[in-house]
């Protein structure tokens, strides 16, 4: 889903500067539109645009694992796991991440999905041999079974996924 963007009004936006360039703040917080015009009030030099940005992995609840919690989530479970290989920084495991939770969804008693983040775990995505991100593992019985790098398309991920169920 694209980010919904607005570029406020109000008395700053009356006259509008030559094009010097981007400016970009240090600060990021989320604001709600209100907040956002008050933000700009308060300004005297600037322009302002606001966005509305997506949540983030946490919020769609997709389990984390790492290394403490490897061995019984992933290794010892009873039905096969998507593991997603992903760091916070990089573009392409945002762009898969709703296709991972969709698919949690949709499978949902038949496969397990989590997410490990690569540099929280380098112990993990070392002994994996992932070299890119990202990268998602299929486990059943303790073993790994497939690797599908990079943003794929949906179908990729579950005809890898289809392979592996229980009939």
């Amino acid at each position: 889903m694209a980010p919904a963007c607005s570029s406020l009004t109000g008395p700053l936006t009356r006259r509008l500067p030559s094009f010097r360039g981007l400016w970009m703040s240090t600060r990021f917080v989320r604001v709600s539109s209100a907040q956002a015009q008050k933000v700009i009030s308060r300004s005297s030099r600037r322009q302002h645009v606001v966005c509305e940005v997506p949540e983030t992995t946490e919020q769609r609840n997709i389990p984390s694992v790492s290394k403490e919690t490897w061995q019984t989530l992933v290794l010892e479970s009873d039905i096969p796991v998507l593991v997603d290989f992903w760091a916070p920084w990089c573009g392409p495991c945002r762009l898969i991440e709703p296709t991972i939770v969709n698919l949690a969804k949709d499978y949902e008693g038949k496969l397990k999905c989590y997410k490990l983040n690569t540099d929280e775990n380098p112990d993990i995505t070392t002994q994996y041999g992932i070299r890119s991100i990202p990268t998602m593992m299929i486990f059943k019985d303790g073993e790994k079974k497939e690797a599908i790098l990079g943003a794929v398309p949906e179908s990729k991920l579950i005809s890898s996924i289809e392979k592996f169920l229980v009939r």
